[in-house]
């Protein structure tokens, strides 16, 4: 049986899935590294959709989540969901990582969306260690699955070799085949 979880290195914009998370500061309305390459590629409906919900329910915390359409992307809608500023470790920040995986997971489910591509959140301006924020992600998402039958695709979609390379030592661990 194939792997619910795969690593692709590519851009995550590109991703023919239900939903693409973002991660996304807590004002959504864009930014740089991934946020800003979603809010690029989507154009302007999604900064839209970002108002409409800033309007609703104010800022986004750490590690809460919402969803949006896709605007121009080939997903049918965006999760947005806001990872931890690393401040060294002591501040909680991989309680909000796994908070900011779980959600996303719980919204994609929510919505009953069978497939959903993640960045590597928190790991590029926040500064999360890179191996620490994947092993926090891999094992955040596996938990998810276990208990549940939905998503049943999930892709962690690296940009960078760097961050690939340790979300398939992570998955060839569990004794699954990385996907190119």
């Amino acid at each position: 049986m194939q792997s619910r979880i795969q690593v692709i290195r590519g851009d995550i914009t590109t991703m023919q899935v239900d939903v693409i998370v973002n991660a996304a500061n807590s004002s959504l309305m864009g930014g740089g590294g991934v946020d800003g390459a979603i809010h690029r590629a989507a154009g302007p409906a999604l900064l839209e959709a970002c108002k409409v919900v800033r309007q609703q329910q104010g800022e986004c915390a750490p590690g809460h989540a919402v969803i949006t359409l896709a605007g121009n992307l080939p997903a049918k809608a965006v999760i947005h969901t806001v990872g931890p500023i690393w401040r060294g470790g002591e501040h909680n920040e991989a309680r909000l990582l796994e908070d900011a995986y779980r959600n996303s997971l719980q919204l994609a489910r929510d919505n009953d969306f069978h497939s959903i591509a993640f960045p590597a959140i928190s790991t590029g301006i926040y500064g999360y260690p890179k191996a620490a924020a994947a092993e926090i992600a891999f094992h955040a998402v596996s938990d998810y699955i276990t208990r549940r039958p939905q998503p049943e695709q999930i892709y962690f979609v690296c940009y960078d070799e760097e961050n690939a390379g340790l979300y398939e030592r992570l998955l060839t661990q569990q004794g699954d085949e990385p996907v190119a």
